[in-house]
């Protein structure tokens, strides 16, 4: 009997603490590996799949820039087109992991399987984990069912949907995880068990970035001066967390519907961590009044996420009213079918 033919995944290293080791001149640990001297500490990590090695850099999650974000989503995008290859796995600091892995995942278009994956010890560290989860990220980009799942997160054996999906501990080795939905699936001992499809999924032509997209966060008593600042800094967009089930202050609430008078897409998520944002309560700064105001609510998406979408949809071209069709869905879903 013939040997199956091994899969063809590329692996494009960019950093993060799976590349790190403690350095005596820095006097800590930073990214400084390689992707070849990475995989030259995994034995056997070749037989899972035929590894094509793409070097990106050595950055730490902080150093992780919308632009290198969109240079990766190039490099991506490109392997996805090649017809020799069937899966790619990115490497990444867990820092800003969720927010590259829900870039690609907005904007890179393909059914084939993308895995990021990070680590949460450094190379210099007894209990590394960077091995494991790169083995299984391997694993998971060579499986015939993540095709179509769109950019998936794995860590620990847990593997999450980047649509979904957030840092949740400063430590713990499964440190990724999606509160409203639960992994769409694990790897156990090399075996591959899919739970599920994303909730919900999309992506856009980004042509290029905007320059100013800020995230704002609500506190109790929180006036309009963080807001008109981005205004006058020319933002393209603004991102605010808001209290609860989507409500801020009275100050809030003027500055937010003056930003979006001036044409600038304002689109407000939770500061809870569990939950969609509604338009229920109706006294002065509520959701009610917010969202007949012109504020765009995104459904399930935290902060940063929102801010990445928005990012992304602004990048595509796309005008208010497309802007809020994108995040507003499970509203635009129910009025399609009740039409």
């Amino acid at each position: 009997m013939p040997t199956p033919e091994k899969s063809r995944i590329v692996i494009v290293f960019t950093g993060g603490t799976i590349a790190s080791t403690l350095d005596a001149e820095w006097g800590g640990v930073v990214p400084s590996m390689s992707g070849g001297e990475i995989l030259a500490r995994i034995p056997g990590i070749r037989s899972v799949a035929d590894i094509v090695v793409h070097e990106y850099g050595t950055f730490p999650g902080p150093h992780m820039t919308l632009d290198r974000m969109m240079d990766v989503s190039r490099i991506v995008s490109t392997y996805a087109s090649d017809a020799s290859i069937d899966g790619i796995v990115v490497t990444h600091g867990t820092d800003t992991l969720e927010e590259t892995a829900y870039f690609l995942d907005s904007s890179v278009q393909t059914i084939k399987p993308i895995v990021v994956i990070g680590a949460m010890r450094n190379s210099s560290e007894p209990d590394w984990d960077g091995p494991r989860n790169l083995r299984d990220a391997v694993t998971v980009a060579a499986h015939p069912s993540a095709a179509g799942l769109g950019v998936l997160v794995c860590l620990g054996g847990v593997i999450t949907a980047a649509s979904e999906t957030s840092k949740t501990d400063t430590q713990d080795l499964s440190t990724f995880e999606s509160f409203d939905f639960g992994p769409v699936g694990r790897i156990s001992n090399g075996v591959v068990f899919f739970h599920r499809s994303p909730f919900h999924r999309e992506s856009f032509s980004v042509e290029s970035l905007p320059a100013f997209v800020p995230l704002l966060k609500s506190y109790a008593g929180m006036d309009e001066t963080l807001i008109e600042a981005c205004r006058r800094g020319g933002c393209s967009g603004l991102v605010i967390e808001a209290f609860g089930v989507g409500n801020v202050t009275p100050p809030v609430y003027s500055a937010l519907k003056r930003a979006n008078d001036d044409g600038i897409p304002v689109v407000l998520v939770s500061r809870c961590p569990v939950g969609r944002v509604e338009h229920i309560y109706a006294y002065e700064g509520a959701g009610k009044h917010l969202h007949a105001a012109g504020i765009i609510f995104a459904d399930y998406l935290n902060g940063q996420k929102a801010r990445i979408k928005l990012i992304c949809a602004l990048g595509a071209g796309l005008d208010v009213g497309r802007i809020r069709a994108a995040f507003e869905w499970v509203d635009a879903s129910a009025a399609g079918k009740a039409s």
